[in-house]
């Protein structure tokens, strides 16, 4: 028994689903223009992958359409950023529409088309956490600076604002906040990454107990249980402590075992502590500013106070997206939560704000 003619609208499906493929085959193909080595060849198989899917939908529409519609907008749009910035942002993108994948629901695809998206989407995601992890301390450090910026500082002026004291007092009193702020999480990270990088220092192995290696006994030593201080394990570190002991006593001399010794903790970077300082000082004070401009700007009372709540608004939005978008959630419920605790923590000290007002007045 043959199978129904297709209908007119299975035709504007399918070529939906053509131009689909083709515009997502090009993303990964512009992705690896930008890339090199193994990620570049990971990219360009997905392409290929992309390809056979693009030939199955146009054996179904009997060769090449003479008219075709528009690829999805997010698709288009994720190709325009692809070719434009090739970032972390687009693979993170691609992997929430990898994971929107139609073809499990669709009868017109095959089994293996959907099993391929699946494992499209893995794919994707684990490319995605190569970048984040690359990306998490600088992000991390940006995003969560400039929010508390925003957030403490919104909350300072309309707690300041509510009381009834003139413009320029609130105006002083952002300023203020900023510069305190901004400080105050500059010479925080100094200190912690100073720290950090000095406790690390105090666990590297030293040239201390080099000058005695030739002197001591090969079958009764304890330099053994230097190396299993560094992990390796008991019947390795002996082996290794009675060649590193041999080479000192036939040379006659410790420099034949110049780097035996594992370092510590040798995975772990810390970046520069002024570099760290640098960056949270600015990052706060980014953030920092935004809800103070109306009042720089010479705006006063409510209207301050609405064009403040827009300018943080917009940014709460945008960093909670970016947020959403890095972490592979979804980036709008990302960007509300945001938003809802920026505007909570601004409305506690608005209406404590008020209070105070009433009473002093």
């Amino acid at each position: 028994m043959s199978s129904p003619a297709p209908t007119a609208r299975d035709r504007r499906r399918w070529a939906r689903y053509l131009v689909d493929e083709r515009a997502e085959a090009q993303v990964y193909r512009d992705l690896a223009a930008r890339r090199q080595g193994e990620e570049r060849e990971i990219l360009l198989a997905l392409a290929e992958a992309e390809g056979r899917h693009e030939a199955h939908w146009l054996a179904l529409l009997g060769g090449e359409p003479a008219s075709l519609p528009r690829a999805s907008w997010d698709t288009r749009a994720l190709g325009w950023m692809a070719r434009r910035f090739g970032s972390i942002f687009v693979l993170a993108l691609a992997q929430n529409a990898e994971g929107r994948s139609p073809y499990a629901d669709e009868p017109d695809a095959s089994p293996a088309m959907a099993a391929d998206e699946r494992v499209h989407h893995e794919v994707v995601r684990g490319l995605a956490a190569r970048g984040r992890r690359r990306l998490s301390g600088t992000f991390r450090a940006a995003v969560f600076g400039a929010n508390d910026g925003l957030v403490s500082n919104l909350a300072l002026v309309l707690g300041i604002g509510a009381t009834g004291v003139a413009p320029q007092f609130v105006l002083f009193s952002g300023i203020a906040g900023l510069l305190a702020g901004a400080l105050s999480m500059g010479a925080g990270e100094f200190v912690s990454v100073r720290s950090q990088r000095e406790m690390l220092d105090a666990t590297e192995p030293n040239a201390y107990a080099d000058a005695v290696l030739p002197d001591l006994d090969l079958d009764a030593n304890e330099l053994a249980l230097v190396y299993r201080t560094r992990g390796v394990p008991e019947a390795e570190a002996i082996a290794r402590a009675q060649q590193v002991i041999s080479a000192a006593q036939v040379a006659g001399h410790p420099a034949a075992a110049t780097g035996a010794l594992p370092a510590a903790d040798a995975g772990e970077v810390v970046g520069g502590a002024w570099r760290a300082a640098a960056s949270s000082f600015l990052f706060f004070a980014s953030g920092a500013l935004i809800p103070v401009l109306p009042w720089i700007f010479g705006l006063s009372g409510g209207i301050a106070v609405l064009v403040a709540l827009l300018l943080v608004g917009v940014a709460l939005l945008i960093t909670g997206a970016m947020v959403g978008v890095l972490s592979g959630g979804p980036p709008l419920r990302r960007a509300l939560r945001q938003l809802a605790i920026g505007f909570g923590a601004a409305a506690i000290t608005y209406l404590l704000g008020l209070v105070f007002g009433v009473t002093l007045g």
